[in-house]
């Protein structure tokens, strides 16, 4: 269910050095809503996602604007408490598990870390079983005794897609977290993410360059060309009759028929 009010709103831009990556990037989402934001590679997606999470300036980047969570301004708050709202508060999902993951660890202790990272204590029994059992993957003890490296591309992600969520955050951040797969595991991915939203009432942005993957799965769809958002809908009225000349091209595109 959509909640009516927004959990996340934010007005932001980002530079890298002199140059505008990101204008005056405005968005909202509601408890329960999947907004997929869509544009091609350069045209500052993975920028967008490290600017909410306030780590571009890790990678050489300043930010400026609003950032709001359930009202709250998040923007500037002191880093110990930033740390504290993501992994918590925000969850987030990378593009790759093969980066993402450390392939020296075992599953359990990529769980342990990521639960000890919020939590004291240990995780009330059953937990990791249910969390794990949420994604789709075996919940048993032998799995979990498993190196990250053993595991396929879409197990891998859907253990990234289990560490965003365990800690139950209001938004999960996705950033291309399909773009590896293949078109099967990339349909089974989008249904997860749909299932977990919708049983969850968590929010979502979906980051992705393809239009044609979010098209049955967003509540809205943002297009974002040279840095800035161009035009946003619900699915039906980006495809059926895109206005702005960009998104007119992405739609020409797809597969005719589509």
């Amino acid at each position: 269910m959509i909640d009516a009010a927004p959990v996340f709103e934010y007005t932001i831009s980002a530079r890298y050095g002199g140059v505008t990556v990101l204008d005056q990037i405005q968005g909202s989402l509601r408890s329960g809503e999947i907004v997929s934001l869509v544009g091609l590679s350069g045209s500052g997606k993975t920028t967008l996602s490290m600017s909410l999470l306030q780590l571009l300036q890790y990678r050489g980047g300043t930010v400026s604007g609003s950032i709001r969570l359930h009202g709250r301004e998040l923007f500037g708050l002191p880093a110990g408490e930033l740390r504290n709202v993501r992994g918590k508060e925000i969850g987030y999902v990378p593009q790759s598990p093969t980066a993402a993951l450390n392939p020296r660890l075992r599953i359990q202790t990529l769980l342990d870390e990521t639960w000890g990272a919020h939590a004291t204590g240990k995780p009330p029994a059953g937990f990791y079983e249910e969390l794990l059992g949420s994604v789709s993957l075996p919940a048993d003890a032998e799995f979990r005794r498993k190196y990250a490296s053993s595991l396929s591309v879409g197990q891998g992600q859907r253990l990234l897609i289990a560490l965003g969520i365990l800690h139950k955050p209001a938004v999960l951040l996705a950033d291309e977290p399909t773009s590896a797969l293949d078109v099967i595991t990339q349909s089974q991915i989008l249904k997860l993410l749909s299932e977990l939203a919708r049983r969850s009432n968590m929010a979502m942005l979906f980051i992705s360059h393809d239009l044609q993957a979010v098209a049955s799965f967003s509540s809205r769809v943002e297009i974002l060309h040279r840095g800035r958002v161009v035009e946003t809908g619900a699915p039906a009225e980006i495809f059926r009759n895109p206005v702005h000349p960009f998104t007119q091209e992405l739609v020409r595109s797809l597969p005719r028929g589509f």
